[in-house]
């Protein structure tokens, strides 16, 4: 991977600007958002932007939740942007597209296409091997973030790599992987496993449910650290957290081979190997959303992997902010395990 400062462009965006807060929409924005038809141009955060099929579903419904369309999830991008973006901007992103809503087959986009605006940031991978992509899509600002909903791109994994150092984690990443026999009880015992294993060793880091069916722990590294070293480090602690539980946990690769147990994922701390970025939308019926909780949300009864959703979890961080977020850049030390 090219780690040269120069691999990276923002078409006259002084660099020092890409770690400028971002604000979010205004209501005369949303307004003119809503006013728009089924296709129309959108100017937001001083960017004018095509936007097409506006009225299309793509989140279904639920019981409780009535059906996402491209407006709402445009809508939902442009909001979150405050909160979403810091864990976005500087990396790569890999985009998980559903342009024909989460009810069809959805497949991975890494390449920025030929179409994508001049002002959209790029980064250019110099060590691409041939068929491999050349060129990723950094999302740091709000406009791009909106491109990125048009295009259908539902789901985001940032790598955990910043540039220009792609070889250089900033996160440690646990990854408990529910198995088909695992419930919701066993993860959270699991989770919180690990909450005593690094609150033991001094260590900050901080739970996420995915939307999904499982919990993933983000530990922020300072510089120095390579993906062996994550990958390593990672391991040997999920192996003692396994010992303590080791009917809930298997060590198998493939999951059929796993007898429904839960896996403790250390192997997504590599080079372009990605988790779901906090805030994300996942592709499920109405909508749900990868959120941060803090450790003690841990023993909220309440609790649900997939509580909160694009419609909802806005009301979640104005009450209770965004528990990740203090530990963005700390420039942590992993200890000898």
């Amino acid at each position: 991977m090219a780690s040269a400062p120069d691999a990276m462009w923002r078409s006259g965006l002084p660099a020092d600007q890409a770690e400028v807060p971002v604000r979010g929409p205004t209501d005369d924005e949303l307004t003119a958002l809503d006013e728009l038809s089924g296709d129309g141009t959108w100017t937001v955060a001083g960017r004018k932007l095509k936007l097409t099929h506006l009225d299309k579903v793509l989140f279904p419904g639920t019981d409780t939740e009535p059906p996402v369309t491209k407006r709402d999830l445009i809508r939902y991008f442009a909001r979150i942007a405050p909160l979403m973006l810091p864990y976005l901007t500087g990396r790569p992103v890999n985009a998980h597209r559903y342009p024909d809503g989460v009810n069809r087959p959805g497949f991975w986009h890494k390449e920025v296409p030929a179409h994508a605006p001049d002002w959209f940031t790029r980064w250019h991978n110099t060590e691409a091997d041939p068929g491999e992509t050349q060129c990723y899509a950094v999302l740091d600002s709000l406009p791009a973030l909106v491109w990125m909903a048009n295009f259908g791109g539902i789901e985001l994994h940032p790598w955990t790599s910043r540039l220009p150092d792609v070889h250089e984690p900033t996160w440690a990443l646990i990854d408990i992987d529910p198995g088909t026999a695992t419930g919701f009880d066993d993860v959270l015992d699991l989770a919180r496993l690990y909450r005593t294993a690094l609150d033991h060793l001094d260590l900050a880091g901080m739970p996420k449910v995915t939307g999904r069916r499982g919990i993933q722990i983000w530990v922020p590294l300072g510089p120095g650290y390579t993906f062996d070293d994550t990958r390593t480090w990672v391991e040997t602690l999920s192996r003692v957290v396994g010992r303590v539980l080791p009917d809930l946990v298997s060590w198998r690769w493939y999951k059929d081979e796993r007898g429904g147990r839960a896996r403790l994922d250390y192997t997504q701390n590599a080079i372009n190997k990605t988790l779901v970025a906090p805030f994300s939308p996942r592709p499920a019926a109405g909508a749900p959303v990868s959120v941060p909780i803090s450790w003690d949300e841990l023993d909220d009864p309440g609790l649900r992997p997939d509580r909160w959703t694009v419609r909802t979890v806005l009301d979640r961080v104005r009450d209770h902010g965004d528990p990740l977020a203090p530990l963005i850049g700390k420039p942590q030390r992993l200890p000898q395990l």
